[in-house]
């Protein structure tokens, strides 16, 4: 008996010394108002499509090449649910006026179950210009260069990423599809994409 609340206090202990640190290792990056990430996202949609490849047990489809500068607005990592073996981390990203503090002051941003939400009590800019310049983002580490970096990526920071946007499907019969542009919303609306190159600023 003793020796089982032993081993759940320390369970316990080291849960919370984990979730202290990965709040302070992940904690936001403030930054002042202005926009820091100008552009639109950059796709090339392949066609014809090359052909797909094996990655972990994954057959990986590339449907275009895909880059882009962007804030991030929120992370959320994954242990568990289907995807996690594949895909740790998705990032909620913005540009253009979702990249600007003094828009992202006026939102409450979240993630849960591979998507990603927003609200506002007064809307900043138009509802459109929110749905077009942001996204939910599935990353799959394209080797362990680019998974450490992932570990280490802050809400708030800016990161440069390129890669393809692609499609999956698994020994085990599923699959899931990137979206092929940034103007859907809802299910099926995220990018799930091949991460060669990652750097965040």
């Amino acid at each position: 008996m003793f020796e089982r609340r032993g081993l759940l206090l320390g369970l316990v202990i080291a849960l919370c010394i984990y979730g202290g640190w990965n709040a302070w290792t992940h904690r936001a990056i403030d930054r002042p108002p202005g926009i820091l990430a100008q552009d639109e996202p950059s796709q090339q949609n392949y066609d014809p499509l090359p052909a797909a490849f094996d990655h972990d047990g994954y057959a990986i489809q590339p449907l275009a090449r895909f880059s882009l500068l962007a804030r991030v607005l929120s992370r959320s990592d994954y242990h568990f649910d289907r995807l996690a073996g594949l895909i740790p981390t998705d990032l909620a990203l913005g540009w253009g006026p979702m990249s600007d503090s003094a828009v992202l002051r006026l939102l409450k941003i979240e993630q849960n179950d591979r998507f990603y939400f927003w609200s506002a009590r007064d809307f900043p800019i138009p509802r459109r210009d929110i749905e077009t310049h942001s996204a939910n983002m599935h990353l799959i580490p394209a080797d362990a260069g680019v998974q450490r970096t992932l570990r280490r990526i802050r809400p708030g920071a800016l990161i440069q990423l390129s890669g393809e946007l692609v499609e999956v499907h698994a020994a085990k019969g599923w699959s899931i599809r990137s979206s092929m542009t940034r103007d859907d919303t809802g299910a099926g609306a995220c990018e799930v994409v091949w991460v060669e190159t990652l750097e965040q600023h």
